[in-house]
């Protein structure tokens, strides 16, 4: 039967460094959803798709194929079918395009990371406010030689595996990505050009010579400016709501994420999680693509 214009796709996402996505877990994931559900394999062991022909709602086909799952680390993405494609990219940076809180990194080099790392957790749950947040870490950053950012970038950040792929395929094929962060220039200027991201966007801290002011410029990019960013290159590209994708971790991306048409929570904070329209536990990055259709053939191959 030929899906609908109404139909789901429901995707299933192992890591690929875990392929689990057996033949037989497939077949059991399509059978939980009825006997019409059409299947097909985007890379083997990794990644399928199921085709939920007629109306359903997401959350509940998603439901079913959890309890048919039965804890397996697979990844669940339901969203409509005929507007999979993404053609606008944003995502966060800290803890989601690299494995790593930059802020925490560099409160290590003045003995606070423990500080600095407990006030991060919080607001990242946002059980505080970001801005706030933010003005009490980098002041206790005060007189830090600026040139261990460098440092830092090179011995102490690594890419969360998939990234490179994602954005790079994603461009390949037409797509703008762009990298908007809560945390720093200094950071999101190196990382994003070695990612391949279209642009980026962060804050910026106010140097006194070569050392920190302690100090951020205003206004600060947080919660509300992430979500204004979507929407102004939604705009100046003429791209309908469906088009866009965002990913994140932390609750200053909350507004983002549910502003685009798939906003992913990968490895989040529970309250993101839940939030989200997608979430992303066990695979990398390249989830997102196979979240769009793409093969395991069509994506751009990077170095490790």
């Amino acid at each position: 039967m030929a899906p609908s214009r109404n139909s789901l796709v429901a995707t299933l996402i192992a890591n690929p460094s875990r392929p689990v996505l057996t033949d037989e877990i497939v077949a059991s994931a399509a059978a939980s959803l009825g006997h019409e559900t059409e299947r097909s394999v985007l890379a083997r062991g990794i990644a399928a798709d199921l085709i939920v022909s007629g109306s359903g709602e997401a959350k509940a086909v998603e439901a079913r194929l959890r309890a048919a799952l039965d804890g397996q680390p697979i990844d669940i993405v339901v969203q409509p079918l005929a507007t999979r494609r993404k053609r606008l990219f944003l995502a966060d940076m800290d803890s989601t395009m690299i494995g790593q809180e930059c802020i925490d990194e560099l409160a290590d080099y003045v003995g606070l990371k423990k500080e600095v790392s407990e006030i991060t957790e919080r607001a990242m749950r946002g059980e505080i406010a970001f801005e706030p947040a933010l003005r009490e870490r980098v002041a206790l950053l005060k007189n830090l030689p600026v040139n261990v950012v460098d440092e830092i970038v090179e011995t102490r950040l690594t890419l969360t595996p998939g990234g490179r792929a994602l954005v790079q395929t994603m461009r390949a094929h037409g797509a703008y990505a762009c990298l908007v962060s809560g945390g720093f220039t200094l950071f999101t200027g190196p990382i994003g050009a070695k990612i391949g991201f279209d642009e980026h966007r962060s804050n910026r801290l106010i140097l006194e010579g070569e050392t920190l002011a302690g100090m951020v410029e205003e206004p600060i990019l947080g919660r509300e400016a992430k979500l204004a960013t979507l929407i102004e290159l939604r705009e100046r590209f003429n791209l309908a709501h469906h088009e866009t994708m965002a990913v994140g971790d932390g609750a200053n991306d909350l507004a983002m994420l549910g502003e685009a048409g798939l906003g992913v929570a990968f490895r989040a904070k529970p309250a993101v999680a839940a939030a989200a329209h997608a979430r992303i536990d066990h695979a990398d990055l390249s989830a997102l693509l196979y979240a769009q259709g793409y093969t395991a053939e069509e994506i751009v191959a990077t170095p490790a």
